[in-house]
């Protein structure tokens, strides 16, 4: 509702208005900035660093509050406030800050302040005193448990994504058009116990992944069905979904029972990074009546905002349905590759009118045959602040590339692949770091080895790799 507007008490008086209360401001004012301003505001009210803050909301939603419509997972405005059957930030952040329902569903400065006030919450929760308050590093577990995860390695997946974002910094525009930044810095985080949880690592994978360059966070059990495809229900189409939420996100909403769905694969925005959480032999719940006939895959994002619809997803994902069709025989065309707003009996409109169905089917149709470009960069494997420092090739079969992060001092080892793209072969990146053992990826891989990755400041390292009949070893090298 719009306030009442009041009439100046110096007209009441029968004196004079100052001209610039008729005309409002001069033109030369600064443009109103209300979401730069709520954070700014909520940051200070609850001692919580504001770039953090502000990170923490674009990795959810990219600053985005939907005019008030849940995600998949019933979160809330530009924070993700939650309520479901097992998770009720939303109503906690509203006993926090007195603030209504509606307003905090709805509203961006109501909903920006309701996240502080949970994170602040959970920093207390943790024992976090004002000086901690005031290293960024500090508030991880926060973070991680802001995330909502339901298990230790989604819940390190999540931190792990607000603070490689702080690193690289952030320029975002909002629905409305206000730009949001947020520098990068360099932050070292306190994982806590989180340290212990391992990433979501290929290492772990290899014996139940379908798609070799996935990861594998296996979804709850009572969100799919158990089957024998193809032999009891054949495969012939792939359906394209958007998650209508984060990449961690959905990952670990499918993996709590409430949710009752899933999907095969959930792929990453930023970098095109691939889990797969059901097994293509069994029924993920995802499309209705082609649950039987189909392998779904999620992207992260929101139909309603372009911006999560980068070039390293659409090729990413080409890649994996290229792999998925020829395995099954499936056609690479529009009557077999389709979107959930597709499938006969839906209600659902993914994957929007921002999906770029040209631009997808032609990564998909043009790299066939084992051909083309790889859809991955070694910085796309390693993930957001790493930098390529050194790389070798090997032969024509791909390229060996060194990384380093200059804010947690980590290296980084991965093999991109340059031929037989899309087919399995063989395929290594190793790293060590001197002193310590060397830690190798090597299995049968369709674009990539790797990440292979070590904590390696103030040391010598030796990395290398191989592809087809090529190998590269270095010596002990870029120390420091």
């Amino acid at each position: 509702m719009k306030a009442r507007l009041r009439r100046p008490a110096a007209l009441l008086a029968g004196s004079l208005i100052p001209l610039s209360l008729l005309i409002g401001p001069p033109a030369s004012a600064a443009p109103a900035a209300p979401v730069t301003d709520a954070f700014t505001r909520a940051a200070a009210t609850y001692e919580v660093p504001r770039d953090l803050l502000v990170t923490l909301a674009y990795a959810e939603t990219h600053l985005d509050g939907h005019d008030g419509a849940p995600s998949a997972s019933g979160g809330y405005g530009v924070m993700h406030l939650v309520s479901n059957p097992t998770t009720h930030t939303l109503e906690r952040a509203a006993t926090l800050t007195g603030q209504p329902l509606p307003a905090l569903k709805a509203d961006d400065a109501a909903n920006i302040t309701g996240g502080a006030a949970v994170l602040r919450a959970y920093a207390d929760e943790l024992g976090l005193d004002a000086t901690a308050r005031k290293d960024p590093g500090k508030w991880y577990t926060a973070v991680a448990r802001y995330g909502n995860a339901t298990s230790p390695e989604v819940a390190r997946l999540y931190a792990d994504t607000v603070y490689d974002l702080l690193t690289t910094g952030v320029r975002a525009a909002t629905p409305d058009g206000e730009s949001v930044t947020v520098a990068a810095q360099a932050v070292q985080p306190d994982r806590g116990d989180y340290a212990k949880a391992r990433d979501l690592d290929r290492t772990f994978a290899a014996a139940a992944v379908d798609y070799p360059s996935a990861h594998w966070a296996p979804a709850n059990s009572g969100n799919y069905a158990v089957s024998s495809r193809p032999s009891g229900d054949a495969i012939d189409r792939i359906v394209i979904h958007v998650t209508q939420g984060s990449y961690a996100g959905t990952i670990s909403w499918f993996q709590n029972p409430a949710a009752q769905v899933s999907a095969h694969y959930v792929v990453r925005s930023s970098d095109g990074d691939v889990t797969q959480m059901v097994r293509e032999k069994n029924r993920a719940f995802h499309a209705g009546s082609y649950n039987r006939r189909s392998v779904g895959i999620e992207h992260e994002g929101y139909v309603d905002n372009a911006s999560w619809f980068t070039d390293a997803m659409y090729r990413s994902s080409a890649a994996l349905t290229r792999n998925i069709a020829d395995r099954y025989g499936i056609p690479k065309d529009r009557a077999h590759i389709v979107g959930h707003n597709q499938v006969p009996g839906t209600d659902h409109t993914d994957p929007g009118p921002n999906w770029n169905w040209t631009k997808y089917m032609q990564f998909v149709t043009g790299n066939s045959g084992g051909g083309g470009t790889n859809p991955h960069t070694a910085q796309s494997v390693c993930g957001s602040g790493y930098t390529v420092i050194d790389s070798a090739a090997l032969g024509t079969a791909g390229t060996v590339h060194l990384l380093y992060n200059s804010a947690n001092g980590n290296n980084c080892v991965a093999t991109i692949k340059k031929s037989s793209l899309g087919t399995a072969t063989a395929t290594t990146a190793y790293l060590e770091v001197q002193g310590k053992t060397r830690v190798t990826d090597s299995g049968a891989f369709t674009y990539y080895a790797g990440p292979v990755r070590a904590a390696a400041a103030g040391k010598c390292v030796k990395w290398g790799g191989k592809a087809g009949s090529s190998a590269y070893n270095s010596p002990f090298e870029h120390c420091g």
